[in-house]
């Protein structure tokens, strides 16, 4: 019997889980890289699907010289200003953006943490602040907002495996949106919140732009 072909059992996949997440963790994987492997991971059958999710992935950690390469999130800052922050982004455990009078949009779909649980602090005085995590993620969000608002969008799953970026918000005049964007979702900014306000008005244009499969 081939060995690539040998089915494998729920053990073998929270391995896989939990190796996924040590590189997670280390800074090899993205945010939005662990939880497509974790999906495939989970989904796996056979002991090729498996080793597929780790072909590209070291049998050791990653050398902290691979981690640094990266740029950390130690403090995203805009005053009068609109500042977009994306892209191969490295989250360390303690992480603040702050808005005075401004716009901030943070994207951390491409990131990439060190550590687990993380945390960013996110303050927004007369300003607004939007930040973008996959789906996957696990997102608590807490704080105080006077005279503007707090909001978190999208599913939060119930996933024992996800990595934690915990979201702690100080707003005076000002307003601050965790979105959370299934791997799917595509488009810009606008179009990305428009979806994950109006779920239903998606779900709608996406019927209709379906082909008739009779």
């Amino acid at each position: 019997m081939d060995e690539g072909a040998e089915r494998v059992s729920d053990a073998d996949r929270d391995e896989a889980v939990e190796t996924l997440r040590e590189h997670l963790v280390a800074g090899r994987l993205t945010l939005d890289e662990f939880g497509d492997r974790v999906e495939t991971a989970l989904r796996a059958r056979a002991r090729a699907d498996l080793v597929q999710v780790q072909v590209d992935l070291p049998a050791q950690q990653p050398a902290a010289s691979t981690v640094r390469r990266r740029r950390p999130v130690r403090l995203t800052f805009a005053l009068f200003a609109h500042v977009v922050r994306r892209g191969r982004l490295l989250l360390r455990r303690r992480s603040f953006a702050a808005s005075i009078f401004s716009d901030v949009d943070l994207d951390l779909r491409d990131a990439s943490v060190v550590g687990d649980p993380s945390f960013l602090w996110v303050i927004a005085l007369f300003g607004n602040v939007d930040v973008y995590v996959p789906e996957e993620v696990d997102v608590p969000v807490s704080g105080v907002a006077v005279f503007g608002h707090r909001r978190d969008w999208g599913d939060e799953l119930d996933r024992p495996w996800s990595p934690t970026v915990s979201v702690r918000i100080i707003g005076i005049f000002g307003t601050v949106d965790v979105w959370r964007v299934p791997r799917q979702m595509r488009g810009d900014y606008r179009q990305i919140i428009k979806q994950l306000r109006h779920p239903e008005r998606a779900l709608t244009a996406d019927a209709r732009g379906a082909p008739d499969e009779t």
